[in-house]
């Protein structure tokens, strides 16, 4: 089983260090998902404890003391901005919010979404589109690729496979879950050497523990063989599972973005998450000169000391990172926190990455699952990213694709002629605003709001 790097994926070979998945794993958590894991990390490892004391100080008075150590919980954008929104604006606002439904994700939507952030030419976006929707709920082949994929020659569906098991989450568009885990050590770029061995030729051996007999078959080591095997139990077998919609789940934002004294205040959604620190007992120990006889004991409450700073520090760039991303996009879609979403602008990961100075798959991981507070209702990050569309105003303008549909519902719910506007109609009032798209578009934008036809309106 051959499996290869996208083209953009940077190759690299490092040491396995299990802080690191950690670090990569805390990033892409939403902040419920986050709450468990700091409930597990505190039950594992006795020297991390939850400080009991004030968590946040008043708003103004954050503001007072821009110095302070934690003042990033509250960042301010552009203070030149000013907010000026008027008594229908507002009604508007109220009116969006009133009408905006949350439904559940599907791996199948999530990918999608991915898909069209990428320059693609239309036969390889639609080979892309095919191989998505032939992906079950644990994100593998439901049939053969090669199979029903008849009108492109293999080697284009080879490169559109290799793109979409690069998405987030890695591993889809994948024959199995062996074929899963060995395209995530792939793409990790920092396997153990010796593990695309075991996940290729000596899984059972692995599901059967047979440990000794497999370092003999490897040719390795009892360390060695421990750190592929801690490695392989931080992937994920299944990758499309997080998506399934049997169940609905509570939206929580991780992020909110207000308008205070004419600024944009960022501020992160932490009210359910403990501040941590080492416990003092600990602490102690380690400092004590009369326990450095007890080397045992010394190297295992430097051990858990070490851990537990870790994973502090792990928490704390994990917020930073959210705190920046949202900034910048903030920034990047400053007519849309004002005025509302048929402002949003096209925006890509890369825009935002190359602001932030970020790899694009944190830019992605950092948006997956997790939720934004706006003056217009609770959005997914992630929907700030847009494709966009050329316009005929002036200076070329262009818009995003959210920005479109939300134009498109707005002159929807806006008709009052007592006949419902047809997609021809919609296309001829888009171009009026200078935007120039196709009637199957607006149709296709139209059933993706949930908006039936005009026929059953």
């Amino acid at each position: 089983m051959q499996v290869q790097k996208p083209s953009m994926v940077q190759q690299q070979k490092l040491k396995m260090n299990p802080q690191l998945y950690q670090s990569v794993k805390l990033l892409a958590m939403p902040l419920q998902e986050l709450k468990l894991t700091i409930q597990e990390e505190l039950e594992k490892n006795p020297a991390l404890e939850i400080i009991e004391e004030q968590r946040e100080a008043p708003f103004e008075q954050d503001r007072e003391k821009p110095s302070e150590e934690f003042d990033y919980f509250e960042n301010t954008s552009d203070p030149g901005y000013n907010q000026n929104l008027d008594e229908d604006s507002s009604d508007a606002k109220r009116k969006f919010i009133e009408g905006t439904l949350s439904r559940p994700e599907s791996l199948r939507d999530h990918l999608l979404w991915q898909l069209r952030l990428y320059p693609l030419d239309p036969e390889k976006f639609e080979i892309g589109s095919m191989l998505i929707q032939n992906l079950n709920e644990d994100g593998f082949h439901i049939e053969d690729p090669y199979s029903f994929i008849k009108s492109a020659e293999r080697e284009t569906i080879g490169e559109m496979m290799r793109l979409i098991q690069f998405f987030e989450p890695a591993g889809t568009c994948t024959a199995d879950f062996r074929e899963s885990l060995l395209v995530q050590a792939v793409l990790s770029g920092i396997a153990p050497d010796g593990t695309d061995r075991v996940l290729e030729k000596y899984f059972d051996l692995l599901e059967q523990k047979k440990y000794s007999l497999l370092a003999k078959r490897l040719i390795i080591g009892e360390e060695d063989l421990e750190e592929i095997v801690e490695f392989i139990k931080t992937l994920n077998p299944f990758p499309g599972r997080q998506y399934s919609t049997e169940t609905s789940k509570y939206v929580v934002p991780d992020v909110m973005v207000k308008i205070k004294d004419n600024e944009f205040v960022i501020i992160l959604n932490d009210e359910e998450i403990p501040v941590l620190g080492i416990n003092n007992f600990f602490s102690n120990v380690a400092k004590d000169e009369t326990n450095k006889k007890d080397t045992s004991l010394v190297k295992y409450v430097n051990s858990q000391i070490r851990d537990a700073k870790w994973f502090i520090h792990t928490i704390h760039q994990r917020n930073m990172t959210l705190l920046k991303i949202t900034k910048a996009i903030v920034e990047y879609q400053r007519d849309f926190f004002l005025k509302g979403p048929k402002y949003l602008a096209p925006l890509t990961l890369k825009d935002i990455a190359q602001e932030v100075s970020v790899h694009e798959t944190t830019v992605s991981r950092i948006s997956n699952a997790k939720y934004m507070q706006t003056e217009w209702g609770i959005f997914e990050i992630k929907y700030f990213f847009s494709n966009s569309i050329s316009g005929t105003g002036s200076a070329g303008s262009r818009f995003s694709k959210e920005g479109v549909k939300a134009i498109m519902k707005e002159l929807i719910e806006a008709n009052t002629s007592g006949k419902p506007l047809s997609d021809q109609k919609i296309t001829e009032s888009l171009e009026k605003n200078g935007i120039r798209i196709a009637r199957r578009t607006v149709a296709k934008y139209r059933n993706e709001l949930d908006i039936s036809s005009s026929y059953s309106r």
